[in-house]
């Protein structure tokens, strides 16, 4: 992101908000007043110097300095929203500069009807667009941020939590949407692994990482008892009753000749003949 200047000494905005606004300004930037519904002076003089000339690049970064107030102004409403007031107070900057640069002065407003509205947005782009650790749809990160404030509008109504109905029916959406914003919430800040694990797991000398579980015994058999079930395919019923009661179970080839109602002899046959049909199959 382009770095500007702060907002610091000779940038620094006046102490009152309305110290920005071109009727105070007027009297003193040797301007002529205008009324309230008329263009700022300062930028209808900056339109009409010839583009590229030096004039008007200083007329441009004059009626920039002079909003600058007004951009970090719009910039402090976000500031309690967990990023840095640097970095949206630079995305206020950058909406600034393109409501100068686009502001048609022949349409006869004011300035501060065109700039707020582009300003914000560029600060709500950078929140959009900067500040998701993991990348959601435009439309569900709009719904995250529209779910907070109707649900913060709602538990005053109702004096109690409202439910995902309640907010459906509220932001006009589906229940399913109101979930899928609630699930997004995990998506604007991460934990890295590595981050020291909680005080109630102090016996563990790893980050977070090491609480998500641990090692299955029995992955390592997994490629085997897959390879199993397809060999055991080739047998007919009986004969794998005879392999599981066998191996699984662990049963004695006389427990397994009682269980059936044959001889010792017979299983002995039949788990040699079984045996040796699963060699070849392999």
């Amino acid at each position: 992101m382009t770095t500007f200047a702060p907002l610091t000494s000779p940038l620094r905005p006046p102490e009152h908000p309305d110290r920005w606004h071109p009727r105070r300004r007027s009297a003193t930037a040797g301007i002529a007043p205008f009324r309230p519904h008329e263009p700022d002076p300062l930028l209808v003089q900056l339109k009409a110097t010839p583009a590229g000339s030096t004039a008007r690049s200083d007329a441009r970064s004059r009626a920039i300095e002079w909003y600058l107030p007004m951009a970090g102004h719009l910039a402090r409403r976000y500031r309690h929203r967990g990023e840095p007031l640097d970095d949206i107070t630079q995305a206020a900057l950058i909406g600034l500069i393109k409501a100068v640069d686009r502001f048609d002065t022949g349409r006869g407003l004011p300035f501060a009807s065109y700039a707020f509205p582009t300003i914000i947005g560029e600060i709500r782009r950078h929140f959009r667009d900067t500040t998701w650790e993991i990348r959601v749809p435009r439309r569900v990160q709009e719904l995250y941020r529209d779910l907070a404030v109707t649900t913060e509008d709602l538990t005053g109504e109702l004096r109690s939590t409202p439910s995902t109905a309640h907010l459906a029916e509220r932001l006009g959406v589906s229940p399913q949407d109101v979930g899928a914003a609630r699930l997004a919430a995990n998506a604007y800040r991460t934990l890295s692994l590595d981050q020291p694990a909680p005080d109630g797991d102090g016996d563990r000398d790893g980050g977070l990482g090491e609480l998500l579980g641990v090692r299955d015994p029995a992955l390592a058999a997994l490629e085997n008892r897959m390879w199993l079930r397809q060999r055991l395919a080739v047998l007919s019923p009986r004969d794998r009753r005879i392999i599981t009661m066998r191996f699984d179970d662990e049963l004695t080839q006389t427990q397994i000749a009682a269980e059936l109602g044959v001889s010792q002899m017979h299983i002995s046959r039949l788990l040699a003949r079984s045996l040796d049909r699963l060699r070849q199959a392999a």
